[in-house]
């Protein structure tokens, strides 16, 4: 008995099977990841992508039910596809989050770093296991929360903080994208040119 090798077969139709399942779960969660956010435009266009690229997918597997390579393929495509749509759904960093942060010691450094940088905060005195606390809420983008972060480590190494996802706000301060000397600098162009 001879086994014949089908380079199509048993090689590049299962790749295509992989890659497109890939493509297929990642638009999934990068489609859920816009439903979360309130994205109502983008969510419905990646979803289209996402079912246009299952069905080309489903449909190579049933033409090649016989072939167990194309199952293992499948699979691997639908796992593989999961934690690439969670690692670019971490680069793309979309939204804001709400962080809170409880500091025993004077915040007032910290505080001042945060104003500076542009970004809101509301302070409350609040009572601790240890005795009295400073707690800090800012509501902040996601891709900004690295710097905050340090911003806390740096004053306050020892601070407790908790990160949560935040739906949708209303108002609110944020960092304008010019740093404030550019912002300023450019005020004067601003309030004469054409448009909006």
């Amino acid at each position: 008995m001879t086994f014949e090798f089908d380079l199509f077969a048993h090689f590049l139709m299962p790749v295509l099977i992989f890659l497109s399942r890939v493509a297929d779960v990642g638009l999934g969660t990068i489609r859920l990841i816009f439903i979360t956010k309130g994205m109502k435009r983008l969510a419905p266009l990646v979803g289209f992508f996402e079912m246009l690229v299952w069905v080309l997918a489903m449909g190579v597997v049933m033409k090649n039910l016989n072939n167990p390579i194309s199952y293992i393929a499948y699979a691997g495509g639908f796992a593989a596809g999961s934690y690439i749509g969670i690692l670019l759904a971490e680069k793309m960093a979309l939204g804001k989050v709400m962080l809170r942060v409880l500091i025993v010691e004077n915040c007032q450094l910290l505080l001042e770093e945060l104003q500076h940088e542009g970004y809101g905060f509301t302070v409350l005195d609040g009572r601790g296991a240890k005795g009295p606390v400073k707690i800090v809420f800012s509501v902040i983008k996601k891709k900004d929360l690295k710097k905050v972060i340090e911003f806390i480590d740096k004053h306050h190494p020892k601070a407790f903080y908790s990160v949560g996802d935040v739906g949708s706000v209303r108002e609110g301060i944020f960092p304008t994208k010019y740093p404030t000397s550019f912002y300023r600098a450019s005020l004067p162009y601003r309030l004469f040119r054409k448009g909006k």
